[in-house]
């Protein structure tokens, strides 16, 4: 804050202000000075907050916890302006805590941020994160194990989720990093195919992307595998998209351009003419939120600094015939990078 010449901070976004507080719930907002921190909150969260929050004074109101916050910080001496990450305010919001303020203040005293504070306090993560995430990570690749024996022609794509998904719970996920996607024979050809009631064929490949949430960390992994006997240009195809893959994580490493990283693992795809079916950015980074910065993607130029936690994914997908993705999650070390995510990765056929 003192860098940006900040006297006050807004910070409204929940895993931002999870990580400054600890504070779990769905509705908060923090306000920081130099002096002081202050959470508001609402009365569903009074024992909540007080069990989590110790580095901030909670505050329960029965108004919006961020036009609280609002008022607080206009009302602290020597706070002559506050900062706010806009990427995660809406125009309504900002309206609304406009509409609180003093009239001499409502022009000036909320502040759009430059440049994000906390997110780049959160790309790096420190030993106790780190712990947390690979445990979620070696967690996802139990699952994927335990899959393999589940998995069998005829299934409902939603029921290789559900199952998936049930068994996360039973290992202690508290939900899923995002929609488990389950894609099978020409549908695993969508980057994003959700699970449908599509039933499992008895020769083609299935793709599952998927992440469990421990402690509010999440992680994030996908692996493709065939049913029945592939062919020959679908073995050649998994091979050429593993060398892909296993080219992006060795490139991983600190001070390592993201352009370059996901450079690594496309140019692999371009040798053999199949650039133009990877139709998406090499991996981002993982952590409170299952997108987070930096973007590994074409002409990305942020360095990876030890302590990131990216995903290395490229894919082919081939409309109308099938896809194919590989991913995991690499941590960057200080001289290279750690895969969090060790399940096999040769194509295995079911």
């Amino acid at each position: 804050m003192t860098k940006a010449g900040l006297a006050g901070l807004l910070v409204t976004h929940l895993p931002d202000l999870r990580y400054l507080s600890g504070f779990t719930g769905s509705s908060a907002a923090l306000a920081v000075t130099r002096r002081a921190a202050r959470l508001f909150t609402d009365g569903r969260y009074t024992a909540h907050a007080a069990e989590e929050v110790k580095a901030a004074q909670v505050q329960i109101v029965a108004s919006s916890p961020a036009v609280a916050a609002v008022e607080w910080l206009a009302a602290q001496i020597g706070v002559t302006s506050a900062g706010f990450d806009a990427t995660h305010v809406t125009v309504a919001e900002l309206a609304r805590w406009k509409q609180a303020l003093p009239l001499k203040l409502k022009k000036a005293f909320l502040a759009e941020l430059a440049a994000p504070l906390v997110e780049p306090l959160r790309n790096l993560k420190d030993q106790d994160e780190l712990a947390l995430m690979s445990k979620a990570a070696l967690t996802g690749c139990e699952l994927f194990e335990h899959m393999l024996g589940f998995i069998r022609p005829g299934l409902r794509e939603t029921e290789v989720a559900a199952e998936l998904e049930y068994r996360a719970r039973l290992k202690g996920a508290e939900g899923m990093s995002f929609e488990t996607i389950v894609a099978s024979g020409a549908r695993s050809a969508l980057p994003h195919g959700r699970a449908t009631e599509a039933r499992l064929p008895r020769r083609g490949f299935l793709t599952l992307d998927f992440g469990i949430i421990l402690e509010g960390y999440c992680s994030d992994m996908t692996r493709t595998v065939y049913l029945g006997k592939p062919r020959q240009n679908e073995r050649d195809t998994y091979q050429v998209v593993l060398e892909a893959q296993e080219a992006g994580v060795a490139a991983v490493g600190p001070n390592v351009s993201c352009g370059a990283v996901d450079e690594a693992a496309r140019s692999v795809l371009r040798k053999v003419g199949l650039a133009e079916a990877f139709s998406h950015s090499t991996g981002h980074g993982v952590g409170l939120e299952i997108h987070e910065s930096p973007r590994i993607g074409a002409g990305q130029t942020t360095r990876l600094q030890p302590g990131m936690v990216v995903t290395i994914e490229p894919g082919v997908y081939l409309a109308g015939q099938f896809g194919i993705r590989i991913e995991d999650m690499v941590v960057v070390t200080k001289d290279g990078g750690r895969v969090l995510t060790p399940a096999p990765k040769a194509l295995i056929e079911l």
